[in-house]
Order: structure tokens, then C-alpha cells, then sequence
């Protein structure tokens, strides 16, 4: 891939729009940091959530989307070609020819606003595969999703249209109601 097929074609070149990074295995806050240090506007999602360590259960700090986060570029002004390198970053997402495609200003906005929210209570409401739940608390607040499965009692695997393709995502069975 050539350095001037990560600039994307057929939108305004003078406009900052948000793209996706895809990092190394558990490098994302990694390439945050380098990221930033090189002075590119970076926004990396994250959660709190319980975990289980040494039989204690304790909050730890997880991205919202493991391996991906967003930067701010724009055709004219950016330099896209120290991305590739810089530690943590495995690749910016592309679509079809090697093209970067911009995510919708609307989502970024909507998960900042959002923000980190912790679960509530325990929920005791099952869910079926395949049922259409929506969501009613955290970043994804009121977008549907589809039940994939239950991990435990209190966490549930769901399935969200968004880039593209179904992203699976997990979250507290607290955070669901069914879909009316």
C-alpha cells in the first residue's frame, strides 16, 4: 500500500474527520500515548469494569472496543505517515481499495457524550439468541442490538451493527430491556 492511499478520496480535504485504528493485542493504550505524543487528537473509549483477579473482584480499566480507536485527521494538514509506525498501531482502518473511510462525526459525538458508565444492579431478566434487546445505559444508550448470549449471570455478549459489520460487544445483562 502506497503512503497516498491512506488519504481517502471524495470527501473535503480541508475537514478533520475521524478514522479507525486498529492496534496490537492489548497495545491500544500504548498507541494512545505515542499517539498523542506526537501531537494527533485521539479518542480511545474505555470502561470500568469488575474483574476477577487472585479471587478478588476488582474495577479495572478496559477499551470499550478491544483493539480499535479513533483519530482525528484531515487530508491537508495531517501527516498520515508516522501512524503506521508508531508503537501500538497496527494499521488505520480501510474499506474496499485501501481506502480509509471516515466514521460518522454523529457516533464519536455520541459515545463522548455517553462517556464511561458502570453497571448498575444485577439484573435478573434472560434473554433469548437472537432476541433484538436495546440498550439502555453507557456509550450505546437507546441503539439496538441482538442478543447473542449470556456470559455468566450478569454479563451478556451482544451484537451491534456499526463500521460496516456486526460487532460483538459485552456488556452488564443490566444494561438491556427487551424491544417493544
Amino acid at each position: 500500500m502506497s503512503d497516498d492511499s491512506l488519504c481517502p478520496t471524495g470527501i473535503d480535504d480541508a475537514v478533520p474527520r475521524w478514522y479507525v485504528i486498529q492496534c496490537k493485542s492489548g497495545e491500544s493504550f500504548r498507541a494512545v500515548e505515542h499517539l498523542g505524543n506526537q501531537g494527533y487528537e485521539i479518542f480511545h473509549p474505555v470502561l470500568r469494569v469488575q474483574k476477577k483477579r487472585r479471587g478478588k473482584l476488582v474495577w479495572a480499566v478496559e477499551p470499550l472496543f478491544p483493539y480499535y480507536l479513533f483519530i482525528r485527521l484531515d487530508r491537508l494538514d495531517s501527516n498520515w505517515r508516522p501512524i503506521r509506525s508508531t508503537r501500538g498501531v497496527l494499521k488505520i482502518v480501510t474499506f474496499g481499495l485501501d481506502t480509509p473511510v471516515p466514521v460518522d462525526d454523529e457516533l464519536v459525538a455520541s459515545l463522548r457524550e455517553h462517556g464511561s458508565q458502570e453497571a448498575g444492579e444485577t439484573a435478573t431478566v434472560y434473554f433469548r439468541a437472537g432476541e433484538q434487546v436495546e440498550i439502555t445505559e453507557g456509550p450505546f444508550k437507546d441503539l439496538q442490538a441482538v442478543f447473542a448470549t449470556h456470559k455468566g449471570e450478569e454479563r451478556a455478549i451482544v451484537l451491534l451493527n456499526m463500521l460496516h459489520k456486526r460487532q460483538r460487544l459485552e456488556m452488564s445483562v443490566s444494561q438491556l430491556k427487551r424491544c417493544e
